[in-house]
């Protein structure tokens, strides 16, 4: 065989390049999606949850702004921002103040 008899380079097989594709395709997009879920942790994770409603039976004191609030099995605890613990019952009566210190 002279050097003048070796086949040319065919490049690479069909096959070969169906799956560089596959594989280039499968890479863009899961770049894309870790971005879309970086994004969203991000845009999500940024704002600050809003407080539960309080519910229509309990009426808090004038001026008072609520801190905090939790709702136990018969008792919805309200916590101020001047730091007292309202304590109300399930038909909205206040049963317990608590002043923190």
């Amino acid at each position: 065989m002279t050097p003048s008899d070796k086949p040319d380079d065919p490049g690479p097989l069909p096959e070969v390049r169906y799956l560089k594709l596959l594989v280039t395709a499968l890479a863009v997009t899961m770049i894309l999606g870790l971005v879309a879920i970086v994004g969203l942790l991000v845009t999500r994770l940024r704002a600050e949850p809003p407080l539960p409603a309080l519910p229509q039976g309990i009426h808090l004191p004038a001026g008072t702004q609520v801190e905090a609030l939790t709702f136990a099995r018969g008792y919805t605890v309200v916590v101020t921002q001047a730091g007292a613990v309202l304590v109300y019952r399930r038909d909205g009566k206040l049963a317990q103040t608590l002043t923190l210190d």
